[in-house]
């Protein structure tokens, strides 16, 4: 059977870990917050309404495709690219390419981010992998103006956080939204993971601080998951409603 991502990849590494994709999703938050297409999301009302929600539906988009055969990914892209194109017809207004771009970017770079930040440095040849991955997403969703190669996407990941951030209405509103969702306490992590992942662009615009309160904590949480008890900080630190949804992201969706 032919794999969208084979099998041994490390994006299948990336993608199958709980604690890595909640990383991710802690430095896409940030960055969404600052995007200037931020807008697309608060048209259909789901990211303000349901962030948690919505995390989980994108999630299991990205990992049906990352752990699908061939064909089964197509479909889920091609799922996913009729999704925004009724969102557009809706709209009377296409999503601009750069935009698609960005989320793409977002999720290579966060990928690499958060998987170097709990596990160990990637290999070039390895980050290229994870490129290689969502580019092709990106390509069968007919993005265009796509990088052709890894270090064709780096130039542009600085070109894109240059010219599609800023802080705006929209910024500080999703953030309302993350804190009301979330409570006081699991806000105040999320910003603290925020600080361990985002490009230092991204954490000056919303002004996170140069030093995390996680990183020491990043060191007892490695110990606990060699003895099998990180479950027990997760339970600690997570919205109870969503334990069995992140539980779940640690296996390999069938």
């Amino acid at each position: 059977m032919r794999y969208f991502v084979e099998e041994g990849s490390v994006v299948r590494e990336i993608w199958g870990k709980s604690d890595t994709i909640l990383f991710i999703f802690a430095g896409a938050s940030a960055e969404f917050a600052l995007n200037k297409a931020v807008d697309w999301l608060y048209f259909t009302g789901k990211l303000p309404a349901d962030p948690l929600g919505r995390l989980f539906s994108t999630v299991a988009y990205a990992r049906q495709i990352v752990f699908s055969e061939l064909e089964g990914a197509h479909r889920a892209i091609d799922k996913m690219a009729s999704i925004h194109a009724a969102v557009e017809a809706k709209r009377g207004m296409a999503i601009p390419d750069w935009a698609y771009r960005d989320v793409l970017f977002m999720l290579i770079d966060y990928s690499i981010r958060s998987y170097e930040l709990l596990e160990r440095k990637l290999t070039e040849t390895e980050k290229a992998e994870v490129f290689q991955v969502f580019n092709r997403v990106g390509s069968r969703m007919g993005i265009h103006g796509l990088p052709a190669a890894y270090k064709d996407w780096m130039v542009m990941r600085e070109e894109h956080l240059g010219q599609n951030l800023q802080k705006g209405p929209y910024t500080l509103n999703l953030y309302q939204q993350y804190r009301k969702h979330l409570g006081p306490v699991r806000y105040a992590l999320l910003l603290q993971g925020q600080v361990l992942v985002v490009p230092a662009i991204v954490n000056n615009m919303l002004r996170l601080g140069s030093f995390s309160l996680l990183s020491p904590v990043l060191a007892i949480y490695k110990v606990c998951r060699k003895l099998r008890l990180e479950w027990l900080l997760k339970a600690a630190i997570l919205p109870p409603s969503y334990k069995t949804e992140i539980k779940a992201l640690d296996t390999s969706p069938s």
